[in-house]
């Protein structure tokens, strides 16, 4: 017995004898319960806002049977309508999957018809909220991993999980080849006792400052901020000020670790990452929104080692992919489809990396090369302007004000230009780049130390960049150009023949052809030795390449 995926075929608008009798072919509906999925967000969006509107269309004039007649009236206008404009999309959706194209048409008003060529397809992701879930249903989101305004991405909203996973094998199956018993399976599952470096993360800290706001805004609504802010006063009225603010910042920090854990577990459940036979990347995880990320591995370029500061101390990092067609900056809502593996014991993500990019040992953990200490100078400056600029303009002002700013000042300097000062000399420590194999390595950041393995056949193009302190301090910046991730990785303040010849010696034939060797000036005795690792820029004014790689 063949299970109901909750399509229905649809008479095809152009029908061609030739492909009458191929049901691959006909045109597909959306699942009717995901009429049931809009209307339950609908009734929870109403419910939300019923209180407070209660509450304030009975503080009035107006009793309370007249507001809550207003308030039942407007709940059943927004779902019935929203339901009616739901069924209107349904009706007017369909899709299909043709040997070339996939091809959906929606639309009433304003008609759509999109279609991707299916060589081009390089993801089909599914994502189940809980709600979707208890009704059997999954949003499938099929893409080409490119970026051009949204157009390069078709979404399936919503179908039944047998039939998404149907469209998913089908759509991919041209990626299928044979096994690699060696490489193909389970790369990594899910340890409960990774959770521990939930805690230690960024999220805990915002977590803290949104139950904060979440309290006072919850508060204003009901009109009630003022006695919760008296109650806390009473709370606390035997306590000095600071010592208050010191256990409401731990009474939050504690709401945030509870939060972080749950928000983990939520992200991280049931995760697993396998290779398929093929060569595709497939991740699955997520306690109520289940999601299945696949990635093909042709548009793998790279991994990146994310170690975020409060995980670093406890020796561990992340994994994340550097691929083509996936999110170049944190601001984008697909940003976490290129994590691969959640923040875990540094050797356990090493391992990780070497698997994916099927290297006997990891790049990431490759012996790097320093930077000239004019690197760690510059962090130094940087640092000491950073705890003492602003301490001289408080003292300024402190000066022609009040007094009180020069306390600021000195607090100010007292504080801040230590801890710049640490984070300087680690982030010079944390500086590195080199070889590993098919792979460059670089390495920057102290708050969030990176460390990226990128292809080496995936470099496009070199940009080195210098200013004018750089000049003077004989270092240079060297991004390397790809068409994933970020799209360029830095090394940030090699030294001028250091970065140069790194360049080269990665990527040859990119670079090389615009460099020559620079002899030394005549030492006493009247002889001249040739440094091999020193290089400059050829000046060729008729090569348009060759002026873009000078400093």
């Amino acid at each position: 017995m063949s299970e109901d995926t909750g399509t229905r075929p649809v008479t095809d608008p152009d029908p061609a004898p030739a492909r009458a009798a191929d049901p691959a072919r006909e045109w597909r509906r959306l699942h009717p319960r995901s009429l049931l999925a809009g209307a339950a967000v609908l009734c929870g969006i109403a419910g939300g806002g019923a209180l407070p509107a209660f509450l304030s269309l009975s503080s009035g004039s107006r009793p309370a049977w007249q507001a809550a007649a207003w308030v039942l009236a407007g709940a059943v206008l927004l779902i019935g309508g929203g339901t009616a404009a739901d069924w209107v999309r349904l009706r007017r959706t369909r899709y299909r999957i043709g040997p070339e194209l996939v091809e959906l048409h929606t639309g009433l008003v304003v008609v759509k018809r999109r279609s991707l060529a299916r060589e081009r397809i390089r993801s089909v992701d599914l994502t189940a909220n809980p709600l979707q879930r208890v009704l059997g249903l999954v949003k499938v989101g099929i893409g080409t991993g490119e970026h051009t305004d949204g157009d390069s991405t078709l979404e399936l909203d919503l179908v039944a999980r047998a039939e998404g996973e149907r469209l998913r094998h089908t759509l991919l199956a041209r990626l299928e080849g044979p096994e690699d018993p060696v490489h193909d399976g389970v790369l990594a599952a899910v340890d409960p006792r990774w959770i521990r470096y939930a805690p230690v993360s960024f999220v805990t800290p915002l977590l803290a400052v949104a139950a904060g706001g979440a309290v006072m805004q919850v508060s204003d609504w009901f009109g009630a901020q003022d006695e919760v802010i008296h109650w806390i006063g009473d709370r606390f009225e035997d306590v000095s000020l600071l010592w208050m603010l010191v256990d409401l910042v731990l009474i939050a920090l504690v709401a945030g670790l509870f939060g972080a854990l749950g928000l983990w577990v939520e992200m991280w459940f049931r995760y697993r990452l396998e290779r398929e036979p093929g060569g595709t990347l497939r991740v699955r995880r997520g306690l109520f929104t289940a999601r299945s990320i696949s990635l093909e591995e042709r548009r793998l370029r790279g991994v990146e080692l994310v170690e975020p500061l409060g995980v670093r101390l406890f020796r561990a990092a992340r994994v994340d992919a550097v691929a083509t067609g996936l999110a170049q900056n944190d601001d984008d809502k697909h940003a976490d489809l290129k994590n691969l593996v959640p923040p875990v014991p540094r050797a356990v993500a090493d391992r990780v990396a070497a698997q994916v990019l099927r290297e006997p040992e990891p790049p990431t953990g490759a012996p790097l090369a320093g930077h000239p200490r004019a690197a760690r100078r510059r962090r130094l400056g940087w640092a000491l302007w950073t705890g003492l600029g602003p301490a001289a303009v408080l003292a300024l002002l402190g000066a022609w004000l009040t007094p009180v700013l020069g306390y600021a000042a000195a607090a100010f300097a007292a504080l801040v230009t230590p801890l710049a000062l640490v984070l300087a000399l680690d982030a010079y420590r944390n500086l590195g780049h080199g070889v590993s194999g098919a792979y460059l390595v670089t390495r920057s950041g102290t708050v969030r130390r990176s460390t990226v393995a990128l292809q080496r056949a995936g470099v496009i193009g070199w940009t080195v960049k210098q200013s004018w302190f750089q000049r003077r301090a004989g270092v240079l910046t060297l991004s390397a150009t790809t068409a994933a991730g970020e799209g360029a990785y830095a090394v940030y303040d090699a030294g001028e023949s250091q970065g140069l010849t790194f360049a080269a010696e990665a990527v040859p034939d990119l670079l090389g052809p615009f460099l020559e060797p620079v002899r030394d000036e005549p030492v006493q005795g009247g002889s001249v030795r040739e440094e091999s690792v020193r290089s400059r820029p050829v000046r060729s004014p008729e090569t348009p390449e060759a002026r873009s790689t000078e400093g």
